[in-house]
């Protein structure tokens, strides 16, 4: 059966919409594009990407886009448990397997059962559990800590990292065979200050999401706000996009999000010349390249130098010096792309009319 042929429920037709409105830069419209081919197949994912970039917002989009949907959605943090305790927290446990084990109690994997196990973080998890994490999803069975019975599960298992496995593999932290098991598909995520389309969508779903938690009237977000929020740095990604715009509401008073009303880290609002991540500034140029490149046409070289002295040209007030200075030509040569471009008119002895 054809995905889009399957019913939706309201709230989940809700929630796909609600994805494809935030993520609405086009490097992420790309990657929704990529979630709708692969979501409805049985297929393992290893999503990565840093802290705060949505991995587990694309975990969703996937469930709720496969047959799946109407089964559970389990996202489990693997680092979050003490080590003594993680075999039981996923695969489960019989009554007395340990100390303080005063009932039987199913594990993760089955209460995933019929739906979607999201792993997050799954490079935390021991060598121990990794063997038997492997086994897991090799048989398509679980057998609970104490018992020896094997109970069949049917789980589709998502994995999400902030670290780069082939490392941790090469460092004997992470089993090479686990990894290959759960990477079938990769999806790495970008960070937020290389989707820059994102941001203000982003800001404004927080924005009605927190107004609506709080039970506050509507608030918009200023331009200026707007703009301080496009040139920012974002190293905490989505998560602190988030966090700045919940304080911006509850000092905010006119029902209108202004500069003042953001905390944000004012070095981060300047790039750093040892960063190599490029600021939404550059992202914006790239993207705005690439859809140059994807056009093709004649002289592109020469419509895109044309274009950034004319802009820089009009960006000095139309100044010979200072528009050489910004770009770091000669005067001369400077003075000879504006001639060619009839952006300067000369007589036959050579002077500016």
């Amino acid at each position: 059966m054809n995905l889009l042929t399957l019913p939706l429920s309201p709230a989940l037709a809700t929630s796909i919409r609600a994805t494809a409105q935030v993520f609405d830069d086009p490097r992420s419209q790309a990657l929704l594009s990529h979630l709708q081919q692969i979501a409805p197949s049985e297929a393992s994912v290893l999503i990565a990407g840093a802290t705060g970039t949505g991995k587990e917002l694309v975990a969703r989009h996937i469930h709720n886009l496969s047959a799946r949907r109407n089964g559970p959605f389990i996202a489990v943090n693997c680092g979050a448990f003490a080590e003594s305790l993680v075999e039981a927290e996923l695969f489960g446990h019989e009554k007395g397997a340990f100390t303080g084990a005063l009932a039987a109690q199913a594990g993760w994997f089955e209460e995933a059962n019929g739906g979607t196990l999201f792993l997050d973080e799954i490079g935390d998890l021991p060598l121990a559990i990794q063997v038997k994490l492997l086994r897991v999803l090799q048989e398509r069975e679980v057998v609970r800590l104490g018992s020896r019975k094997s109970i069949p599960i049917d789980v589709r298992v998502l994995a999400a990292t902030n670290v780069q496995l082939e490392q941790a593999i090469e460092a004997g932290h992470f089993r090479e065979d686990l990894y290959y098991r759960l990477n079938v598909v990769s999806l790495p995520l970008l960070p937020l200050c290389e989707r820059p389309g994102d941001i203000l969508p982003l800001a404004r779903h927080f924005i009605a999401e927190y107004t609506r938690r709080l039970g506050y009237p509507p608030v918009t977000l200023s331009e200026e706000a707007g703009q301080r929020l496009m040139a920012y740095g974002w190293p905490g990604n989505i998560r602190e996009l988030e966090n700045v715009i919940h304080h911006s509401l509850l000092v905010c008073r006119d029902g209108v999000i202004r500069n003042e009303h953001l905390n944000l880290n004012p070095a981060r609002l300047a790039r750093s010349p040892a960063s190599s991540t490029p600021q939404p500034a550059e992202a914006l140029l790239k993207l705005a390249l690439e859809a140059l490149f994807d056009e093709q046409g004649e002289d592109l070289h020469q419509r895109v130098e044309d274009t950034l002295l004319r802009l820089a040209w009009q960006h000095c007030h139309y100044n010979q010096v200072h528009t050489a200075n910004l770009l770091g030509l000669s005067r001369s040569i400077t003075r000879a792309h504006l001639i060619r471009m009839g952006e300067l008119v000369v007589n036959r002895r050579g002077t500016t009319i």
